[in-house]
């Protein structure tokens, strides 16, 4: 629960950060191709512009606003001591960030090389692809922690209760544990927040593409993978054990009860399997988010062991091989 909290406030921070830092810089970085002042309103239908800002009010005002709606919701999170994260947090920093650092990287394109800022033409383009992405983008952060919220609470639900593993028959059985490695996380952020910077540069042309296409697609990738494998959820039911990866559950792996020989708890560490991630040594497969007891199980029919760092481990292993036996008798 620890790791989860500080690793949800850890993003919430780097994502603020990086707005911030989008929102003031962006106008700046381009400032000898932009007039002064700025187009920043336009008439309604007309598609021409009827207001103007200095370009310091342009680069500044969006960033304050940014930073009291972000300080305000960071307060509550940092504030917050029995719920590791809200579902509103992100369904709020995560769209409105994106608004705000749409809506100034389509006013600086609109005035980008421009004499004068009566110049300018409305954006409509880029105002209706931000809306969408915002939308999207909200809808799927209250997805992804609503969904995490309730597992977390099934899983209490199940562990809290007796430690026995005598299944009566015909009872539903089930034990969930989740491990999350902050500072993958922080590279996902980080790297994710240069990736899209570099892409509203080059698509919004406010740089020279060049070799920004090769710095996109690494940060891309490297910020996707971060983020698939900085956390892993184990599951024990009555159809075996599923292991799934990132804050959407995917990729998984799963094992039927028969195609488990047995089930384990161990002690291991990064030094034992060659580092952190997903990793394969002499002692098998190993997801290595953080030193301790891991869940081990040993696969049918194999003669190395697939084992995930998860908390209460020793007592999945347990209904692990208790829900084996049944299926076994």
């Amino acid at each position: 629960m620890r790791d989860t909290t500080v690793a949800v406030r850890t993003t919430a921070v780097v994502w603020t950060v990086g707005v911030t830092a989008v929102l003031a810089g962006m106008p700046l970085m381009v400032r000898k191709r932009l007039p002064d002042p700025l187009a920043t309103h336009w008439g309604s239908g007309s598609g021409v512009p009827d207001g103007s800002m200095p370009l310091w009010a342009a680069s500044l005002f969006p960033s304050l606003i940014w930073l009291v709606m972000a300080g305000l919701t960071l307060g509550v999170l940092l504030r917050g001591r029995s719920t590791p994260h809200h579902p509103w947090t992100a369904a709020t920093l995560l769209p409105t960030g994106i608004v705000l650092a749409g809506a100034q990287a389509a006013l600086v394109r609109a005035n980008l090389d421009r004499a004068d800022w009566h110049e300018a033409r409305q954006p409509t383009g880029w105002i209706v692809a931000i809306l969408v992405a915002a939308v999207v983008a909200g809808v799927g952060a209250w997805f992804v922690t609503t969904r995490r919220s309730a597992d977390t609470a099934a899983a209490g639900a199940h562990v809290s209760g007796a430690p026995a593993l005598d299944i009566p028959d015909g009872r539903r059985v089930a034990w969930f544990s989740r491990t999350a490695n902050p500072w993958l996380r922080l590279v996902a952020a980080v790297t994710g927040l240069v990736a899209a910077g570099v892409l509203v540069a080059v698509v919004g042309g406010l740089a020279d593409p060049g070799g920004l296409w090769a710095a996109f697609a690494g940060c891309a990738v490297a910020s996707l993978s971060c983020a698939l494998f900085s956390s892993v959820q184990a599951r024990v039911s009555e159809r075996g054990l599923e292991v799934s990866f990132g804050p959407l559950g995917w990729p998984a792996r799963r094992w039927a009860p028969g195609d488990i020989d047995a089930a384990r708890a161990e002690v291991r560490g990064p030094a034992q399997v060659g580092g952190w991630g997903y990793r394969v040594s002499g002692l098998g497969t190993t997801v290595m988010l953080r030193a301790g007891e891991c869940l081990v199980i040993r696969p049918r029919g194999r003669r190395t062991d697939f084992a995930v760092s998860v908390d209460d481990a020793e007592r999945g292993a347990a209904l692990l091989n208790a829900v084996r036996a049944g299926r076994a008798s």
